[in-house]
């Protein structure tokens, strides 16, 4: 069943949210605090009583000024950051660990390996999680055409551009099917028109898969575009100054956007947010 399941999956491109554990939220931050540090010197306090929650296939932003903590949470959430913390972080009920195959993490480098074909790094994490190499190229090959990459399947990454090399990247983590998405400033190093395109195509992947993502970016415009709701959080240490929902309809072009009147309050509200977060007096 599972596997007909899959099957139908990647033939429509479409498939259910996963649901979190007994109905509960995908991931639940309650209470997180992070300090960086100590011995001889004092321990810096980075994260500062923070509490979030996403439900399950909702798509939310993270912003806030640099250094303010929000790559620790993804980090924390992925079980990767070996760090003392206080509070609850659970992904799907469950505490974080190393390896969670219920988690894809996109970062904001492409990360993919020089001597693999753009077929073979769509392809890696399902080879990485043992699944059979037909069904993985398959579905591989399947989300490079969706990001516009079905004739570069051959293409080893030094002949891709940057913005070819991020809709690789792209592809790889959509390949994993995971039920959460951790995505930190995936497009922040590409040009504005290139960044427009990517944000569109993540769109129509993330409106037909349905994953919940926790969306890191420095982008008010982008956030505003994307997301279901934006969390603003402070200067260090971290802290949520506010939770606003976006009550944009969808779906939604991002390019589209760009000349709507409620999208360029909502960026002025956040932009506000984000001053008084940052302490700035808009000089």
């Amino acid at each position: 069943m599972k596997d007909a399941a899959s099957a139908r999956e990647m033939a429509t491109g479409r498939s259910t949210p996963l649901p979190a554990a007994s109905g509960g939220p995908a991931i639940l931050v309650r209470d997180l605090t992070v300090r960086f540090g100590g011995g001889a010197a004092p321990p810096v306090l980075a994260v500062d009583r923070v509490s979030l929650s996403l439900k399950s296939g909702e798509f939310v932003s993270l912003v806030g000024p640099s250094g303010c903590g929000k790559t620790t949470i993804l980090n924390l959430l992925t079980g990767l950051l070996p760090v003392a913390m206080e509070g609850k972080v659970t992904i799907l009920g469950k505490p974080p660990r190393p390896g969670n195959p219920d988690i894809a993490y996109m970062l904001a480098r492409d990360s993919l390996l020089p001597w693999r074909t753009a077929l073979g790094n769509a392809a890696y994490g399902l080879e990485i999680r043992n699944v059979p190499v037909q069904q993985r190229e398959a579905q591989a090959r399947e989300l490079l055409a969706r990001v516009g990459l079905a004739d570069f399947c051959n293409a080893y990454p030094k002949a891709l551009s940057h913005g070819m090399r991020q809709r690789c990247a792209l592809a790889r983590t959509f390949c994993l099917g995971s039920p959460v998405f951790l995505m930190d400033e995936p497009f922040g190093a590409l040009d504005a028109q290139t960044k427009l395109q990517l944000e569109d195509v993540l769109m129509d992947l993330w409106s037909a898969a349905q994953r919940t993502v926790l969306f890191v970016t420095h982008d008010l415009a982008e956030a505003v575009a994307l997301s279901d709701r934006v969390i603003v959080m402070s200067a260090r240490p971290g802290r949520i100054i506010a939770d606003v929902p976006i009550t944009l309809p969808r779906p939604r072009s991002v390019r589209a956007l760009q000349k709507d009147e409620e999208f360029h309050k909502l960026y002025a509200r956040l932009w506000g947010l984000l001053e008084q977060g940052s302490g700035s007096n808009g000089s």
